[in-house]
C-alpha cells in the first residue's frame, strides 16, 4: 500500500507532539474491527447488547458534560476575521495554534494512536475527498468505520497526492475547559480535543464534509450542503431526485426515509442521503449530487415504527447506540420506542429510571450510528461515482403560522433567498425556550466554514453557471389552525406534497402566482383518502398580507448583519418582495 510521503511526515509530526505509547494505522478490515471492538469492550468504552437481539450492536455512555455539538467553543480559524463572519466564532490561526497545541502536547501518553485514513464519497468517484484522522478514541475509530469508507480505500484513492484533510483529535481530558473544535479551512486542517461526542470527534461529519468542504466547494466551485437526498419513483418507474434542508426537529431524516401511504399505489422514496449533499455541475448543465457519508449518525428519540419504520429496520443491526436507556435483557430503549419500557430500566447516565422519574431515560441529543447499507429504503444508485442528477432543492422549517405548507421560488436568485432567509421555531430538543424564532439559512448556521453572506453569494454564482438548474421550494409541515394542532398530516403523506413538485419541474401541476412565489390552487395537492377539507387546505396555502410585512421587516434586520458581504441579488430579491407585498390586496 502506497501512503503519501506528505501524510507521513505529518504524522510523524503528531506523534512526537502526542506522545502516544503506541501508534495502530487503521485498513478498515473485518479482523481489526473486532480486534479493536474487543478492546473497547474490555476498557468499558463499549457495552455488547443482546446478540440475539441486536446482532452486531454495542452500547456507549459518554460523560455527562459531552453530549452535543460545543458551538460555542467551535472555531473558524482564518486570518481574516471578516472571512469567518459574524455568524461563526473565529480565532486566528496563529492564536488557535499555540493554545490549542499545548493541549495536544503528551495528551495521548498511555493511549493507542489511531490512524484513521478515510473516504468521503463513493469509491472511485472523482468528487470524493480523502481526509485522515488522527484519534486516541476507540469509539471514534468504531464510529468511523460507519460514517465513511474507512481503511486502504482512502490511501488507494490518494496515492501519491497531498490533496487531503488532516484531521487531529484527542479525548484529552475531557474538561469542558480545555475542549476546542478549530477548523483551519486555509489550511485544509480540524483539530478537536476534550470531546468524544460524534459532532466533535468524527471530523468526517459536520467539520470536514461541511466546514471544511463548504470552504473547498467555494474555492473548487461546488457545494456542500446539510440537506437530505432522495429518489422518487413514480407508478410508470421514472425516479426523480431532490435534495432537501431542514433545521433540527424538522422531520429530515423521516422525509430521507419516507414511506409511502398505502393509498398512492405504484410510488416508492429511495434513499441516497439523510444529512449531507455535495453538489457539483454536470456537462449536461444540471446539478448532480452524492453523499459523502456511508453511515447514519441519527438522533433516536422519537424513531419508532410510526415515524420511521425504514430507520428502526436499519438500526436492527450492526448498530452503536449512544446515551440511550438500557434494559435488564441487554436491550435499549428511548422516549417514542414502539415498546413500554418495562421494569428495570437503567438510563443513559447508568441510574436506575421508570417512568416516574423526573429525568428522561434517554438523553435526547442520543444516537445511533448504522450502516447506510442496511437501509430498507437504500437507493441502488446511492454509490453511484457520478452522483444522481437533482431536479428540486426544498427548504424546511417549523412555522405554526406565516409559511404556507408547500410554494415555489420565481427562479434560481429567488430560491436562493428563500433559503437566506429560513427561519425556524426551536423545540424541546433544543436548548432554551420553545416556540421561539432563530435564523437558520440553508440550515447551515452552525456548519458553514465561511461568511454566510459569501456563501450565499456562491449560491448565486453556482445558479449562473448551470443551464438547467433544480427549481426550489419552501416548506412547511407544521402549520398549526385556531386550536393549536398541526393541519397537515405529515410523515408517508408529504409525499403527496413531493408529487405536486415533481408536476412543477415537469412545467405541470396548477399554481396560483402570489407576492411569495406559486403556491398550489386548493386542489392541485392529490388528497385522495386523505381526511382533510377544504377549509383546512385553503389555511395551510394561505398567505396573509400583515404576516408577509411583519416578516419583511425581519429580513431587512437579519441582512443588515453582513454589511457589505451581502450579495446585491440578494438585496434585488428583499426589495422585490417588499414591493410586492405591500402592493397587494388580501
Amino acid at each position: 500500500m502506497t501512503i503519501s510521503e506528505s501524510a507521513k511526515r505529518w504524522i510523524q509530526e503528531l506523534t512526537a507532539l502526542c506522545q502516544p505509547d503506541d501508534v495502530t494505522w487503521c485498513d478498515g478490515s473485518e479482523a481489526e474491527r473486532d480486534r479493536i471492538t474487543k478492546e473497547a469492550v474490555e476498557r468499558g468504552e463499549l457495552m455488547p447488547l443482546s446478540q440475539d437481539k441486536l446482532p452486531g450492536c454495542y452500547y456507549h455512555r459518554s460523560h455527562p458534560t459531552d453530549v452535543a455539538r460545543t458551538e460555542h467553543l467551535t472555531f473558524i480559524c482564518t486570518k481574516d476575521k471578516e472571512d469567518a463572519g459574524p455568524t461563526n466564532n473565529w480565532m486566528s490561526p496563529g492564536d488557535a495554534r499555540e493554545k490549542v497545541a499545548k493541549l495536544f502536547k503528551g495528551s495521548m501518553r498511555g493511549r493507542t494512536m489511531f490512524v484513521v485514513p478515510f473516504l468521503m464519497g463513493p469509491v472511485g468517484s472523482r468528487f470524493s475527498k480523502v481526509g485522515v484522522q488522527i484519534t486516541d478514541s476507540r469509539y471514534v475509530v468504531l464510529n468511523m468505520r460507519i460514517m465513511t469508507r474507512m481503511g486502504n480505500a482512502a490511501w488507494e484513492h490518494l496515492g501519491s497526492s497531498d490533496d487531503f484533510t488532516r484531521c487531529l483529535h484527542s479525548l484529552g481530558d475531557l474538561s469542558p475547559d480545555r475542549r476546542y473544535i478549530c477548523h483551519f479551512p486555509e489550511d485544509n486542517e480540524i483539530w478537536s480535543i476534550g470531546s468524544g461526542y460524534g459532532g466533535n470527534a468524527l471530523l468526517g461529519k459536520k467539520c470536514l464534509a461541511l466546514r471544511i468542504a463548504s470552504f473547498l466547494g467555494r474555492k473548487e466551485g461546488w457545494m456542500a450542503e446539510h440537506m437530505l437526498i432522495l429518489g422518487i419513483q413514480n407508478p410508470e418507474g421514472e425516479t426523480h431526485y431532490i435534495t432537501g434542508a431542514f433545521p433540527s426537529a424538522c422531520g429530515k431524516t423521516n422525509l430521507a426515509m419516507l414511506v409511502p401511504p398505502a393509498m398512492l399505489k405504484g410510488w416508492k422514496v429511495w434513499t441516497v442521503g439523510d444529512d449531507i449533499a455535495w453538489l457539483r455541475i454536470g456537462d449536461d448543465g444540471r446539478l448532480w449530487a452524492i453523499n459523502p457519508e456511508a453511515g447514519f449518525f441519527g438522533v433516536v428519540p422519537g424513531t419508532s415504527s410510526k415515524t420511521n419504520p425504514n430507520a428502526m429496520a436499519t438500526i436492527g443491526r450492526n448498530t452503536i447506540y449512544t446515551n440511550v436507556a438500557l434494559r435488564p435483557d441487554k436491550t435499549v430503549w428511548w422516549e417514542g420506542h414502539d415498546e413500554p419500557p418495562g421494569p428495570g430500566v437503567i438510563d443513559w447516565q447508568g441510574k436506575p429510571w421508570s417512568p416516574e422519574s423526573s429525568e428522561k431515560a434517554a438523553h435526547p441529543n442520543s444516537r445511533f450510528t448504522a450502516p447506510a447499507s442496511q437501509c430498507p429504503s437504500i437507493s441502488p444508485e446511492w454509490e453511484n461515482p457520478q452522483g444522481v442528477p437533482i431536479s428540486a432543492i426544498l427548504f424546511g422549517a417549523r412555522r405554526q403560522r406565516v409559511m404556507p405548507l408547500i410554494y415555489q421560488s420565481f427562479n434560481w436568485q429567488h430560491g436562493t433567498f428563500l433559503g437566506a432567509t429560513m427561519s425556524s421555531e426551536t423545540t424541546a430538543a433544543a436548548v432554551g425556550k420553545v416556540g421561539v424564532m432563530r435564523r437558520d439559512p440553508m440550515a447551515m448556521l452552525p456548519f458553514c466554514g465561511y461568511n454566510m453572506a459569501d456563501y450565499w453569494g456562491h449560491w448565486l454564482a453556482m445558479g449562473r453557471r448551470m443551464t438547467s438548474p433544480p427549481k426550489i421550494f419552501r416548506v412547511n409541515w407544521f402549520r398549526t389552525g385556531e386550536n393549536g394542532k398541526f393541519l397537515w398530516p405529515g410523515f408517508g403523506d408529504n409525499l403527496r406534497v413531493l408529487k405536486w413538485i415533481l408536476e412543477r419541474c415537469q412545467g405541470r401541476g396548477e399554481a396560483v402566482e402570489t407576492p411569495i412565489g406559486y403556491v398550489p390552487g386548493k386542489n392541485a395537492i392529490d388528497r385522495a383518502g386523505l381526511d382533510l377539507p377544504d377549509s383546512a387546505m385553503e389555511q395551510l396555502l394561505k398567505v396573509d398580507r400583515a404576516e408577509w410585512i411583519e416578516a419583511v421587516h425581519g429580513q431587512h434586520e437579519w441582512f443588515e448583519k453582513f454589511g457589505d458581504h451581502v450579495p446585491p441579488g440578494i438585496w434585488e430579491e428583499h426589495e422585490a418582495l417588499a414591493r410586492r407585498v405591500v402592493s397587494s390586496h388580501e
